[in-house]
């Protein structure tokens, strides 16, 4: 997909962070964005903001676990602007935590939002992209901690080895069907977004620490004030969307770091337990 003038782009998790940066990028292409977020007055917010310069912009408040929620954002995408052509399954949250110790509720709300929300973003979205047999394209927000192993958040790396598995086998499947339809699955490092404040928007009544680790809070907040610039990513995605690219790693070294843990699994050797935990993230709330 090389032209977005006048197309129309879904950004779930659009109020702030990647999405926001995504959606900033999209105006600039000259594209109508919808914006779909979980938090009401960020999400008014970067309306109002993107209306200012002139873009047609329609907000949708949105929970990505429910299915309705994405059903409904269809709807009015589509009623609204008549269709949709890049849709960036954008939303996540982190959760710490040792992965014994995490409650059912834990493991329910991430995910509900980090694999279940793209899930339903494709279940939902895909049937009108074939439909309208336009050149479209996918971007499945994942992260280097979907390809890499390691100790901390537990529950968020299966999640986002989950939206990697599943960006893969949508890539082959839409390919055989010889679908118009591009896919690509970003796998960022650590990034300046308010993920490391995620349980926020937490309303299921579980816990509202990030972790039992009192070392993993600070980790985490160095780690997201230290990372890339959500700009910066955003022109890396449209870039590698112009180029084709299903796998997105914006990140120097994060080539090295695959390679290193696809060696050790063929040549069947458990990673070494004094080997410096490298734990990146990717996401908006």
């Amino acid at each position: 997909m090389e032209n977005f003038r006048d197309k129309v782009a879904v950004i779930t998790g659009g109020a702030s962070g990647i999405g926001r940066a995504f959606a900033d990028r999209a105006v600039a292409e000259g594209m109508k964005v919808v914006l779909a977020d979980v938090e009401r007055e960020p999400l008014l917010r970067a309306e109002a903001e993107l209306s200012e310069r002139g873009a047609q912009v329609l907000a949708i408040e949105t929970d990505v676990s429910k299915t309705v929620d994405l059903e409904q954002l269809a709807e009015q995408t589509v009623s609204t602007f008549g269709g949709v052509h890049l849709l960036f399954n954008n939303a996540g949250v982190a959760l710490g935590g040792r992965i014994w110790e995490n409650t059912t509720d834990d493991w329910d709300w991430i995910m509900g939002v980090n694999l279940m929300g793209v899930i339903h973003g494709i279940r939902v979205f895909v049937p009108i992209m074939l439909e309208q047999a336009d050149e479209c394209h996918i971007v499945n927000t994942a992260s280097m901690a979907g390809l890499i192993a390691g100790s901390r958040l537990g529950a968020y790396k299966v999640t986002k080895f989950g939206v990697v598995a599943l960006s893969e086998t949508l890539y082959f499947e839409l390919g055989e069907d010889g679908a118009n339809i591009g896919v690509s699955v970003l796998c960022p490092g650590f990034i300046r977004t308010q993920i490391n404040k995620s349980q926020r928007n937490r309303t299921d009544g579980g816990s509202q620490i990030l972790s039992q680790n009192t070392e993993e809070p600070s980790f985490l907040d160095e780690g997201v004030a230290g990372g890339k610039e959500p700009s910066f990513i955003a022109d890396y995605v449209f870039d590698g969307i112009r180029a084709g690219k299903l796998y997105l790693l914006p990140h120097e070294g994060s080539g090295d770091r695959v390679m290193h843990r696809a060696q050790e699994i063929v040549a069947e050797v458990a990673p070494s337990l004094e080997r410096p935990t490298f734990t990146p993230l990717s996401g908006n709330h």
